[in-house]
């Protein structure tokens, strides 16, 4: 049984449900302002023979993810996974950040994530076999970009989050694992312009753009993974670790000799 937050819409949150569906899970499909699209995504699912139920509410409100759990349970008896794909994210100019634009990234990236990994972590813990808790950060919050200064706070909490709910579940159960996916660009904004979508794909070291299945494979290898927890996993084609080209021998000749000049 897989509960992916953010799953209605399609998103990357839907392509790791048909991933979970695929591999034979029962789906626990989750909307806020998508519900339509949930509806119709669980009958799809339904006519390729995958048992899933949707929940609907705000990842924010603290109500609901212990409301969506009970669900959960009261209607397949366990939660193995439970995936926070729920997100939102938007771009601006320093300057023109107010408070309200950072409380909204935090309250969905951040307060969203923590209060569903809380209440599937806490139902979790009377299962012999424990379960898994995939968080999504952004391999970004490494080497942030400008414009997004709201986003990055939000998201820049994943990380200790990740490890400080690892500790805390595993001293539950043993057999309950966290982890976190560092995605890099795997779904371009429309918006984005043909030559800055070749830019970001040469920005890559693997020299392509990565796709929403590659998130998606990246977190059933996690959840399937019994001795793995408390990890961030860039799935980012080698951005993270990747400057360009640097110091290159052609544009400063003196370094690949190493004979510097006084």
């Amino acid at each position: 049984m897989a509960w992916i937050t953010g799953s209605g819409a399609p998103r990357v949150g839907r392509v790791i449900a048909e991933e979970f569906a695929l591999a034979g899970y029962r789906i626990v499909l989750h909307a806020n302002r998508s519900l339509e699209d949930a509806e119709s995504f669980q009958r799809e699912l339904a006519s390729k023979g995958t048992e899933a139920m949707i929940v609907h509410g705000a990842v924010q409100d603290e109500s609901f993810a212990r409301r969506a759990v009970d669900l959960i349970l009261t209607q397949f008896g366990r939660l193995d996974v439970c995936v926070n794909a729920a997100a939102v994210w938007d771009w601006k100019r320093l300057e023109e950040v107010t408070a309200e634009d950072l409380k909204h990234q935090f309250e969905v990236n951040t307060l969203g994530s923590f209060l569903c990994s809380q209440a599937s972590g806490l139902a979790m813990v009377p299962n012999p076999n424990g379960g898994s808790i995939i968080l999504i950060g952004d391999w970004a919050v490494a080497r942030p970009y400008p414009k997004f200064s709201s986003y990055f706070v939000g998201k820049g909490a994943i990380d200790s989050m990740t490890r400080s709910l690892a500790v805390e579940l595993a001293l539950r159960n043993p057999s309950i694992r966290v982890n976190a996916i560092l995605p890099g660009p795997v779904m371009l904004d429309p918006s984005i312009s043909t030559e800055a979508a070749e830019r970001i794909r040469d920005q890559s070291l693997l020299k392509r753009h990565g796709t929403p299945q590659d998130v998606a494979r990246a977190a059933r290898f996690l959840a399937e993974q019994p001795f793995i927890t408390g990890v961030c996993l860039p799935v980012d084609g080698g951005r993270t670790i990747y400057s360009g080209e640097g110091l290159d021998a052609v544009a400063h000749p003196t370094f690949a000799t190493g004979q510097h000049k006084k």
